[in-house]
């Protein structure tokens, strides 16, 4: 897989089918499926139980708009990635340009699907910071690899931002 940051895109090649798969279920894996540890990890409050007036203005105000934000973002990329569905040959590798202007909503999406898989799993902060675990064995070792390469992609993504490239 190379990337490359040119012509106001960000242009991901020769990605495996594997990684295309990964990058298909971005928009699937942004929803907490109603899993309160994802739910509240995606829409925490901004204050203790404690302070119910504040949490209960923040639930009214605040939270609907988030949805909306994080709905606009999964719909974005969602678009994004329907390059990657016509590939024809389903063993070849493909290409996926991402739009400079689309970075933002690509960001968000990556950051709820790895908030939204680490709780749905209750990932540890080791086991977050392993970078070379392996194999997969399991479901929890793939969402485990998918929190992992989401955040590569969003590392990637940021530095071509910085660079101006994108």
């Amino acid at each position: 897989m190379d990337f490359n940051g040119r012509n106001g895109a960000l242009e991901i090649t020769e990605i495996d089918p594997f990684l295309a798969e990964l990058l298909r279920q971005i928009p699937a894996s942004t929803n907490p499926e109603s899993v309160p540890a994802a739910e509240g990890r995606l829409f925490s409050a901004p204050a203790g139980p404690a302070e119910t007036e504040l949490c209960a203005e923040w639930k009214v105000y605040v939270e609907p708009e988030l949805r909306r934000l994080f709905q606009g973002s999964t719909e974005t990329v969602a678009s994004d990635l329907q390059q990657l569905g016509d590939n024809e040959k389903p063993f070849d590798n493909c290409t996926l340009r991402i739009p400079r202007e689309h970075s933002d909503a690509w960001l968000n999406a990556l950051n709820q699907a790895r908030l939204a898989l680490a709780a749905k799993y209750d990932f540890t902060e080791a086991e977050l910071c392993d970078h070379y675990r392996s194999p997969i064995g399991s479901r929890r070792d793939l969402s485990l690899f998918q929190v992992n390469f989401y955040g590569f992609l969003q590392e990637f993504i940021l530095r071509e931002m910085e660079c101006g490239d994108v």
